[in-house]
């Protein structure tokens, strides 16, 4: 028998066994280890774009900082400018987003790329998670915000995929942000960790619950209080959520929960076009898009 079914055929019964007090320790580390995120080098940066930009150093919580890129906005923007927040996903990076930067700042936006912690060049931390990823958006928004030439009240935030639930999840924590764009969120964290569960062949009516359990009790957070679903209608800027039709990580129906939950809304809007999870190509495809949500009259000069 090839040793990934005998593996897997094994788990159902090895795995409640792990659950006891005296193995408990060693399935936390090993989740511990399998759920950290990969941190990937950077490649290139704003430069290689032909894009004038800053590096920067950004404090966030836990006596951290955050690696950045600050690119002002282009001259003939209006002054104090409009200015965006781009957020990554799990394992990305600000390299990975950079292809979004021309044609928004030529739309007028001061950009800053972060490196979440335990992502690029950030600092580490024991484990990384969604509400991380939000806290150190916040801060990134507030850095932005003491820049004296950036718009305090025309801050927007977009991010991919759990940078997207993280947005989310920031706004609801800053009420004076202008605008979110969401690119390939999921819907809720446990339907997220269920497929994590399906693709490791772990038997989540084995072991699922005490998963979820653990997960949360780590990043102290329930996963209802900081899913997507529950943040969104929270929301009273407005949202444009965009999602791939093949997306194979998160599936599209995620992004039709998400405008289901916030129906009540005439400001969250959904376009779902080509690609994949993570088809930047086909997220550039849609920039005019968004660039013309973004420059709507509630983020232009008074």
């Amino acid at each position: 028998m090839p040793r990934s079914k005998l593996v897997s055929a094994l788990l159902p019964t090895v795995l409640p066994w792990m659950t006891t007090p005296p193995l408990r320790p060693l399935l936390n580390w090993g989740l511990r280890r399998s759920l950290r995120a990969p941190r990937l080098a950077h490649t290139r940066n704003p430069g290689d774009f032909d894009l004038a930009f800053a590096t920067v150093r950004i404090p966030t919580a836990n006596g951290k900082t955050l690696h950045a890129w600050h690119l002002p906005a282009p001259q003939a923007a209006p002054q104090p400018a409009p200015a965006l927040v781009i957020v990554h996903g799990w394992g990305g990076n600000a390299d990975l987003m950079l292809p979004l930067a021309p044609a928004l700042h030529a739309a007028g936006f001061a950009l800053l790329f972060i490196d979440t912690r335990c992502h690029g060049a950030s600092d580490d931390e024991p484990f990384t998670s969604l509400p991380r990823f939000a806290e150190d958006t916040v801060h990134a928004v507030d850095w932005l915000a003491d820049q004296p030439d950036i718009d305090a009240q025309r801050i927007a935030l977009l991010g991919h995929s759990v940078g997207a639930g993280a947005v989310l999840l920031a706004a609801t924590w800053r009420p004076q942000i202008a605008a979110v764009v969401s690119l390939a969120a999921f819907a809720h964290p446990a339907d997220m960790m269920l497929r994590w569960m399906a693709e490791k062949n772990l038997p989540d009516a084995v072991i699922g619950p005490y998963i979820l359990r653990y997960v949360q009790r780590t990043i102290g957070y329930r996963f209802d209080a900081i899913a997507p679903l529950t943040t969104l209608p929270q929301l009273r800027c407005p949202v444009l959520l965009m999602h791939g039709e093949h997306d194979t990580v998160t599936p599209v129906e995620d992004a039709h929960r998400l405008l289901a939950a916030a129906a009540a809304r005439d400001s969250v809007q959904l376009h779902v076009g080509p690609g994949g999870h993570d088809s930047m190509d086909a997220f550039l495809d849609e920039i005019p898009r968004v660039a013309a949500f973004l420059q709507r009259p509630y983020l232009r000069q008074a």
